[in-house]
């Protein structure tokens, strides 16, 4: 990210739940000062990229973002703004599906631009990877975007580095940030590494090369579900493994002298790809001990502790 947006912020605040329920009942006032102050409290704590899609609670995380903007224009100018499209659900058309044609996308930045209330998103990540892809239409649909400045940058989530390689090959820019799932609980895009040339790797799905590809191309990691829903900060933990890794993140939050979140967090910022977690709460709090992250830097030994410890096993 910093190859392209130098001021941005290691940590991204993620805007999923924002806008009330995912439901079809209208955003309230309430709502909308919900995300006033989550964003004055991002913007305190000097995080200042903030990542939208188009679905979340059905375009209402959008909407109430973009009258927090039109109340307060100036706050714009803080922020690096994100969205992603591409993600259909059911409807009277088929059932839940991807879309990357060009009159699915071109109208997903229209809307996205109408209810976040701006002229141009910073960066347009493509959702989930759609098979029916059609490489040269998307090329020139995002290529036609960026030159009609409604888009600065292109991203992508959840791809897997061929696929990256194989959009690259048409498109004129580069793509600055793949955004994948990367926690302490889910490791795939580490185990497909560590576990190579062993029983281990063979059960793995995860197309290997993908972390490679991305540090090579200077494609910013972007890591969701960061927190790993909570099951090692507070959550209700599922068996002994969990139970244990929990045990272990509040011990060295205590030895760090900082929160569980930032333990939990610091853990993926260790590792030199440079990954941005995204934060999903809208707890003020929770907000807070994340951010303390920033002070953290773990050791070698703890870092292999908690992986073991999250693992269940040691190190083949």
């Amino acid at each position: 990210m910093q190859n392209y947006f130098p001021d941005a912020s290691r940590l991204v605040y993620g805007c999923m739940g924002l806008g009330g329920g995912w439901n079809n009942e209208p955003a309230t006032k309430e709502h909308v000062l919900q995300a006033h102050q989550v964003i004055e409290q991002a913007l305190a704590l000097n995080i200042n990229v903030f990542d939208h899609a188009d679905i979340y609670t059905f375009g209402k995380a959008e909407t109430v973002f973009g009258k927090v903007l039109k109340e307060n224009p100036s706050l714009k100018e803080r922020m690096i703004l994100q969205s992603k499209c591409a993600i259909r659900f059911e409807d009277d058309l088929g059932p839940k599906r991807y879309d990357f044609s060009a009159k699915w996308i071109e109208s997903s930045v229209e809307g996205i631009l109408q209810r976040l209330n701006i002229e141009q998103l910073d960066i347009l990540l493509l959702h989930r990877p759609d098979p029916l892809m059609e490489l040269d239409e998307v090329a020139t649909t995002l290529s036609s975007l960026q030159q009609q400045g409604k888009i600065k940058h292109v991203g992508v989530s959840n791809m897997h580095g061929h696929q990256m390689a194989y959009l690259q090959s048409a498109l004129s820019s580069p793509i600055v940030a793949n955004q994948l799932e990367m926690s302490l609980a889910f490791r795939d895009w580490l185990e497909d590494g560590v576990t190579t040339n062993s029983p281990a790797n063979r059960d793995s799905g995860y197309a290997p090369g993908t972390l490679e590809y991305c540090m090579m191309n200077k494609i910013q990691l972007q890591a969701w579900g960061s927190l790993a829903q909570g099951k090692y900060t507070g959550a209700s933990t599922q068996n002994n493994t969990d139970a244990a890794t929990a045990a272990l993140v509040n011990t060295l939050a205590a030895e760090y002298e900082t929160s569980p979140e930032a333990i939990v967090l610091a853990w993926l910022m260790r590792h030199p790809a440079n990954i941005q977690p995204v934060l999903g709460t809208t707890n003020i709090e929770r907000i807070k001990a994340c951010h303390k992250s920033m002070d953290v830097q773990l050791t070698r030994e703890h870092w292999y502790l908690l992986l073991e410890t999250a693992r269940g096993q040691e190190m083949p």
